[in-house]
């Protein structure tokens, strides 16, 4: 063989791999991505994504579909993405969850911020999820609880404190019930106010208005998410202590927020979906609890209601707001 045919040869076959790769790595992903609308930490998964490599317009197709509190339309958004054959599917709320868990077997399914997904059934174990589903998961219960204590350590004559949550997101139910047990331990009573849609917010203020609670509670879910500014404002204009999840609300207006880094659930979303491209079994991918929490306070809204927090709270508080 000629020296430059053998060359020819071995570049060829060094070549080679390289094309393959090439070819790997030019595959176009298809991601679908469920919720009620589209809050800011969520863009922390499409940071995740980039970290990763994966790039919007690029090697990597997202189908968004928002409900806007509609959760009827999570059923449709299911079959859509079935249809679709999308290669993931990122949800947002339980109900979303579980309408995809419905629709599908073998599309895997990554959540994000699961509330209590083993209570809700959405896995067998947080080590061995099994089915199709993986992610992160809140403590929602045991962390609603705990927010109660906060509001009373604030409010230190709290004896009445409205609650909206949504009774069809059945992870709510398991947190409002370890807050009921709570509320009793504190010689505390909650007064529930049901909100399943935009419309039923409405008639909720003005029964809390009438009742004139000590406090206000929101147990998060997409539906009040998507009401975060008239319940903030509601909360203000009624003069009323307001304890949220996650820190936006603090930012919103709300007195203050304890719960998960929500931002910092999203960004390692990213990691399953990586994962999952990779070739990994959702089932095998354990899932985990979120270790980080913050508790938000807001001191402009503190001054116009007429309340001042302890000292303690304002040593441990970040980020605080001013």
């Amino acid at each position: 063989m000629r020296r430059r045919e053998f060359i020819a040869l071995i570049g060829g076959v060094t070549a080679w791999p390289l094309v393959a790769r090439a070819q790997q790595s030019a595959k176009i992903w298809r991601m679908g991505f469920i919720a009620h609308g589209n809050e800011i930490f969520y863009g922390a998964l499409f940071e995740g994504l980039r970290d990763y490599g994966y790039v919007e317009g690029q090697n990597l197709i997202v189908e968004r579909r928002f409900a806007r509190g509609n959760a009827a339309l999570f059923k449709d958004f299911a079959a859509e993405m079935v249809r679709l054959n999308v290669d993931v599917i990122v949800v947002v709320t339980t109900p979303a969850a579980l309408a995809v868990k419905n629709a599908t077997t073998t599309i895997p399914i990554v959540h994000p911020n699961a509330i209590d997904p083993l209570k809700t059934g959405l896995i067998a174990s947080l080590a061995h999820p099994g089915g199709n589903l993986t992610g992160g998961a809140q403590l929602t219960a045991e962390v609603s609880a705990k927010r109660l204590q906060i509001l009373k350590e604030v409010v230190p004559k709290l004896s009445r404190v409205a609650t909206l949550w949504n009774p069809e997101n059945s992870a709510l139910v398991f947190a409002l019930k370890e807050m009921q047990g709570a509320a009793g331990t504190l010689g505390v009573t909650l007064q529930p106010q049901e909100v399943r849609r935009p419309q039923d917010f409405a008639a909720a203020f003005a029964a809390i208005a009438q009742e004139r609670p000590d406090a206000l509670l929101v147990l998060q879910d997409a539906v009040t998410m998507q009401q975060r500014g008239d319940i903030t404002d509601f909360a203000m204009h009624e003069r009323l202590p307001s304890m949220f999840q996650e820190k936006g609300w603090a930012q919103a207006g709300g007195l203050m927020s304890y719960g998960e880094d929500l931002a910092a659930m999203y960004r390692r979303a990213a990691f399953y979906v990586d994962r999952i491209f990779k070739g990994a079994n959702p089932a095998d991918l354990p899932v985990e609890q979120a270790t980080k929490f913050e508790l938000a306070i807001n001191l402009k809204t503190a001054k116009a209601i007429g309340l001042t927090f302890p000292d303690r709270i304002l040593a441990v508080a970040d980020p605080v707001i001013e």
